[in-house]
C-alpha cells in the first residue's frame, strides 16, 4: 500500500500573519524563514495523526483488494473518491465504476467498499483510488486545537532556528503539542 499525493494543498492552515502576530513580530526579515516553518509543521502534524488538514488529492495504489472488500484509507478526512482504476496485465488502466460504492467517511480510518472489484493484472500496484482529503480550503476548517498546535510548533522552531537549519526541522516539539493532537492521533498496534 502506497500513498502518493498528487495535489498539495493550496493554502496553509495558519497564515504568515497569525504567526507574526503569536511571536510578536512585526518585521518582514524572517518572513520566507517562518513560510517555510509553517510548512514543516503542518507536514509534521500530518505525519504524526495521519490527517489532511487542508484539502489535497492522494492515490493509494494496492496489489490486491482486502479480502473483506474494504479498502481502508488512511488519509482523512475523506472528502470524495475522484477514481478507481484497476491495470492489466499489459500495464493497461482499466477504470471502475463508482456505482454503488460506499464511502464510510466519518470513521477514521474511512473505509470504501466497492460493488464491482475487477482483480487486477499486474502484481504490484495494480490498483489505484484517487481521493480527495481534508477538513477544508481555508484556515477556519481545521480544528482550533490542530492550528494552535502548528503555532506553537512554529514557535518552538523558530526559537531554535539557529541550532537547527530549515531542512533539519523539527528537532523537537514544544511542551504541550502532544496534548493538543493526542484526540486526533490514530493509534497503531
Amino acid at each position: 500500500m502506497t500513498y502518493i499525493l498528487t495535489e498539495p494543498p493550496l493554502a496553509e492552515p495558519v497564515t504568515l500573519a497569525e504567526v507574526k502576530a503569536h511571536l510578536r513580530l512585526d518585521h518582514a526579515e524572517e518572513d520566507a524563514l517562518l513560510a517555510g516553518l509553517i510548512r514543516v509543521a503542518r507536514a509534521h502534524l500530518e505525519r504524526e495523526t495521519g490527517l489532511c488538514l487542508m484539502v489535497q488529492a492522494w492515490r493509494l495504489c494496492l496489489d490486491d483488494w482486502p479480502a473483506d472488500g474494504l479498502v481502508a484509507l488512511a488519509r482523512g478526512p475523506v472528502r470524495t473518491i475522484e477514481d478507481v482504476s484497476v491495470y492489466d496485465g499489459l500495464g493497461q488502466a482499466m477504470p471502475v465504476p463508482l456505482t454503488g460504492h460506499v464511502l464510510d467517511a466519518g470513521r477514521q480510518p474511512a473505509r470504501l467498499w466497492l460493488e464491482n472489484r475487477p482483480l487486477p493484472g499486474r502484481a504490484i500496484n495494480g490498483i489505484e483510488i484517487d481521493f480527495t482529503a481534508g477538513f477544508g480550503e481555508a484556515g477556519a476548517d481545521v480544528p482550533a486545537s490542530l492550528t494552535r498546535a502548528i503555532l506553537l510548533h512554529v514557535a518552538h522552531m523558530h526559537a531554535f532556528r539557529g541550532v537547527v537549519s530549515l531542512e533539519d526541522q523539527p528537532a523537537g516539539v514544544p511542551a504541550g503539542y502532544e496534548r493538543l493532537i493526542a484526540p486526533y492521533r490514530m493509534r497503531r498496534l
